[in-house]
């Protein structure tokens, strides 16, 4: 018969200190003298005992208070991601989990600053954000953690930041699975690669970039790339600095989306005259625009890297940091590349209830079809 779990008294007895003294040692409340935490812990040990969180936050009457800070603006990638965000922050509320959604513009590091400025001032336990190249965002990330609020890059990390976890896809090797789809598309042929990126201080972008040329340099030297686009994640940007390059010149055989900014791309796709061929198009995340154009034959490929699953794991994060427990998400979110032929139907159950996730593979769903109807199309 398995013995029965140690419990607070059974620490209190072992290292000969009251019950008060080892409660506040282990829901960390301090004014505990040195020494008898030392005592407390050798004891912890010794005994096995293991925090009941729930039953703590219970008797503390503990909501947990986490913010996502999203960008805004005409990217169908993040407004999905606001989307799901929203659509949990509504069921968390039973969880005692309030969940506040911010939004700045995108590529905004002073913006983002001081966005994090006005939410360590209210009170909550950690953060999830959007990672950028920025050295004020690394110090800005660092005070936030000194002050004991754990922060997450989503999507995006920051370099150099002492972030607790990086919630996403590896980037850099989304941009050479890019590289290699492109390549085979060549089938041995020459070209020139066309890359198109929101902008460079962004490190997803700047990595999936990367990764594309380090896999065309090393396998596919027939090909040349092209000078890079910098669209700002702005659709009119994007068509406006394409529009002239289509018109005057026909040596592109293949373009690179990194980020946002697509609604302009697929407008000049598909106004190209039906003499001009089409260049070979690899984009990221399936969004409805660019799930059209794929279903349509305007572009080829698609690399999602499954946004349910990113917020069901920032979310899990979040709460175990909070709770004084390892990160539950360490390996990066495996991306799916999607072709026409294995787009998954429009009314698939793909969201992912946090709590219920490693490295991507879920179980618990609730329809994304709902989901999408919410996006700006």
């Amino acid at each position: 018969m398995q013995s029965r779990l140690p419990t607070l008294s059974d620490v209190a007895r072992c290292a000969g200190v009251s019950y008060a003294t080892v409660d506040r040692v282990v829901n960390d409340r301090g004014g505990v003298a040195e020494k008898s935490v030392i005592r407390v812990r050798k004891a912890i040990d010794e005994l096995g005992y293991v925090r009941n969180v729930a039953a703590a936050n219970l008797s503390q009457n503990k909501t947990y208070r986490f913010a996502a800070i999203i960008p805004t603006g005409t990217n169908q990638f993040f407004q999905q991601l606001r989307a799901i965000l929203e659509a949990e922050r509504i069921r968390l509320l039973a969880d005692r989990i309030d969940l506040r959604i911010e939004g700045i513009a995108a590529f905004d590091g002073e913006a983002l600053c001081e966005r994090l400025d006005i939410l360590s001032q209210t009170g909550i336990d950690g953060v999830a954000l959007v990672g950028t190249d920025d050295d004020i965002v690394a110090q800005k990330i660092a005070e936030l953690r000194s002050a004991g609020i754990a922060v997450l890059t989503l999507v995006s990390d920051a370099p150099n930041a002492p972030r607790d976890a990086y919630i996403g896809i590896d980037n850099r090797v989304a941009g050479q699975t890019a590289g290699r789809l492109i390549g085979l598309c060549h089938g041995g042929a020459g070209g020139r690669v066309l890359p198109i990126v929101g902008a460079l201080s962004a490190p997803d972008h700047a990595e999936r970039l990367e990764g594309m040329r380090e896999t065309v340099t090393a396998l596919y030297p027939d090909l040349d790339i092209a000078p890079v686009i910098i669209g700002r994640d702005e659709h009119e940007i994007v068509e406006n600095k394409l529009r002239p390059i289509f018109k005057n010149s026909h040596d592109i055989t293949a373009v690179y989306s990194v980020g946002g900014g697509n609604a302009g791309l697929l407008r000049v796709l598909r106004s190209l005259p039906d003499g001009q061929n089409r260049p070979i198009v690899v984009l990221h995340d399936i969004v409805p625009q660019a799930r059209e154009a794929l279903e349509d034959g305007v572009i080829d490929a698609i690399i999602d890297q499954r946004p349910e699953v990113e917020i069901a794991n920032a979310l899990s994060c979040l709460r175990s940091i909070a709770d004084r427990r390892m990160p539950d998400v360490t390996d990066p979110i495996l991306p799916t590349v999607y072709f026409k032929e294995n787009l998954p139907p429009h009314g698939r159950d793909s969201f992912v209830r946090p709590g219920h996730t490693v490295n991507g593979t879920a179980s618990g769903h609730a329809s994304k079809s709902r989901i999408l109807k919410e996006i700006d199309q």
